[in-house]
């Protein structure tokens, strides 16, 4: 390959990935082996390697690993082309030829051609194609891409995909799919998300237009490598200043179109055959393309598009708005909960179309707010989509049902001085809360209530005692030079390894600083496998029942005794181990966890500041007396969670009191 002869750098987060271990087992080599390959750029903190060296070097020490090991080997050369473009262009011709080498479409025009050495790598992915399926291949390389370039690329995710070709199936009752259209298509998910939904049950064609040449031919590979070339049709251009589809219509219209545009056509459009209800204004590009659709769409065709949820109520758009609603050709909107897709931050709306009515019927629009579906996780810290939830809300919409956030508005209704069609301005106020659920409530809040009282009661007799005699501290590095504790450090987590999903019973938890303030750290896990390797070669810090566990970092500086082992712990985590015939773990803790010991062990530089565990202090006691102490400790920290499970019930009760206040629907027995 002609890039072998260049030097490629990759670190050491890349040698981890296509070695198949994680970061530390590459530190380790590093200390362990003097022959480990010398670095050749980058920084101290973050060294690079040349590729061909370490390859070499891992080949002869045997810890170079197979079948997708491959294409991990292969990425750091498509990387180091170094154009987005170029990089995408490789991939793509990669994945057609992988189709059929005589059967790919024409090169789009303006982009200049494959050189020699990516038409290299071109060979070397359809060569790494024969050791996994060729569309394996193609995912894993297309999937590196995006989430190389994920800022300047969004693509729409899966779940969302499938939810809308699962709401069209319900809106069109059981007819026939035979053409589905993307006008803006990308990388082709939406078009993927038909495939799989429609392809098994007769011939689909898959129909694309879009303006990016390289997210095109991505998507003509992916899909051609599902459903085959003669099923695929993937159109370079501008979809709303050339219309090539002009005269096409499509039984289906999934599309995720650009939003917020400015250049899109408006003055050379101005008279456009398409603009069914009226010209859209310069700042509504989005109505352009809801218009669009309807003009693309079969007689009994069905189209869902997502757009910002300003679309349904901006002023400039209000014309528009009501001639869609005015011909029938608006059916449901569905208000979305943040997160369903990019931008992350804003809940989306999905738009159901239909082509324009000779009769509108009934006059009638389903409005979904389904921006409450989401859950505490499952992934990280924060609320995630409750993807499950929301297609059981939407779809039981569709069907008739009324199912929570759900209203059916007559047309009339809602045209008016705004024609604002944002669901939560339509549907009723609900409350979820039952009187079951209400009752239990309560008796959590008892529970709660009862568990507190138990605990201050342990606690009222202690009282402040001055004794005459000094109290003598010492460090924890003292401790640790007389063998009294170890300390471990927890260290850097292994990419491949670590999963932010519901842990199953074999898996362990890990513990990271950054999430112990969201109270989710326990969503993060690794299989018992992959701890009991890292154990064992002291990649992982696993803490066991009785270390304690001190959190480094100022701001989330804390200190407990393990009770719920084994946990991984990683970095600005430390585990101590203490010698209990010494020191007593609990006595430990509770003299470490004090802010003014932080405070006196840290480096005072500003709040992100670190504390160097060595220089905090404990009291020097004889055993029994640390005991005893002890025993308190673990009084407190009982206090301490029933106090905690007391507030959050106390707080959920107020939520659901108020919701029901606020809507009328409280009493008394």
């Amino acid at each position: 390959m002609t890039q072998r002869d260049e030097r490629v750098l990759v670190t050491l987060a890349e040698i981890a990935r296509f070695a198949g271990v994680g970061r530390a087992a590459v530190s380790n080599w590093r200390r362990r082996f003097e022959d480990f390959p010398a670095p050749v750029g980058g920084s101290d903190a973050s060294p690079q390697f040349a590729l061909g060296t370490v390859e070499e070097w891992l080949l002869t020490h045997g810890k170079l690993r197979a079948s997708t090991g491959a294409l991990d080997r292969l990425w750091p050369y498509i990387e180091a082309l170094g154009d987005r473009d170029r990089m995408g262009l490789v991939i793509a011709e990669a994945g057609l030829r992988l189709v059929s080498p005589l059967a790919s479409p024409p090169w789009p025009d303006g982009v200049p051609p494959l050189s020699p050495g990516e038409l290299c790598l071109v060979d070397e992915v359809m060569r790494a194609g024969l050791t996994v399926s060729g569309a394996e291949a193609f995912r894993v390389l297309l999937e590196r891409w995006l989430s190389t370039h994920v800022r300047q690329i969004a693509t729409t995710p899966v779940p969302l995909a499938d939810l809308m070709t699962a709401l069209v199936d319900e809106s069109r009752e059981g007819r026939p799919v035979r053409d589905v259209a993307d006008p803006a298509c990308g990388t082709g998910t939406l078009l993927l998300a038909a495939a799989r939904h429609w392809s098994a049950r007769e011939p689909l064609r898959l129909t694309g237009f879009d303006i990016d040449p390289v997210l095109g031919r991505l998507a003509a590979a992916r899909l051609a490598l599902v459903a085959g070339h003669e099923q695929v049709d993937i159109t370079i251009a501008d979809t709303l200043r050339d219309d090539p589809g002009a005269g096409v219509r499509a039984d289906v219209i999934l599309s995720n179109p650009p939003a917020n545009e400015r250049d899109w056509g408006h003055a050379e459009l101005a008279t456009d055959r398409r603009w069914l209800f009226g010209h859209p204004p310069r700042t509504e590009s989005e109505l352009a393309w809801v218009q669009h659709v309807v003009s693309a769409l079969a007689d009994d065709g069905v189209a869902v598009v997502l757009l910002p949820p300003a679309v349904a109520s901006r002023r400039a758009g209000r014309r528009i708005r009501a001639g869609l609603l005015r011909a029938g050709s608006l059916q449901a909107v569905v208000a979305l909960p943040p997160g369903a897709a990019p931008p992350y931050g804003v809940g989306l709306h999905l738009w159901v179309l239909r082509a324009v009515a000779v009769s509108p019927g009934e006059g009638r629009v389903l409005l979904v707010d389904a921006a409450d579906c989401r859950h505490t996780p499952t992934e990280g810290g924060t609320q995630v989509v409750d993807w499950g939830g929301l297609q059981e809300r939407v779809l039981a919409a569709v069907r008739g049902d009324s199912p929570p956030g759900v209203v059916t508005v007559p047309v009339v209704d809602l045209l008016g001085e705004e024609t604002d069609l944002t669901p939560a301005r339509h549907v009723p106020a609900a409350v979820a809360t039952s009187a079951v659920e209400l009752s239990r409530s309560w008796a959590r809040f008892d529970h709660a209530l009862v568990a507190v009282r138990d605990a201050g009661q342990a606690l009222r007799p202690l009282a402040s005692a001055h004794s005459l005699q000094a109290r003598v501290a010492v460090s924890v590095g003292e401790l640790e030079a007389a063998d009294a504790v170890a300390l471990t450090p927890g260290g850097a987590l292994p990419e491949g390894v670590l999963r932010r999903a519901p842990r199953p019973d074999h898996g362990v938890p890990v513990l990271m600083a950054a999430h112990l303030g969201e109270g989710q750290a326990e969503q993060w896990w690794m299989a018992a496998d992959d701890v009991e390797r890292g154990e064992r070669e002291r990649e992982l810090t696993v803490t066991g029942f009785g270390d304690v566990v001190v959190v480094t970092t100022f701001t989330e500086f804390d200190a407990w005794v393990e009770t719920s082992a084994p946990t991984v712990l990683g970095p600005h985590l430390q585990r101590l181990r203490v010698d209990p015939e010494r020191l007593d773990p609990w006595f430990l803790a509770a003299c470490l966890r004090v802010r003014f010991n932080a405070r006196q062990a840290g480096t005072h530089a500003s709040v992100s500041s670190r504390v160097d565990v060595r220089r905090l202090r404990a009291l020097r006691l004889p055993i029994d007396e640390q005991r005893r102490y002890g025993a308190i400790h673990r009084q407190l920290v009982d206090f301490e969670r029933a106090s905690a499970e007391l507030s959050s019930v106390s707080g959920a009760l107020s939520r659901s009191l108020s919701e029901l206040l606020a809507v009328g629907q409280i009493g008394t027995e």
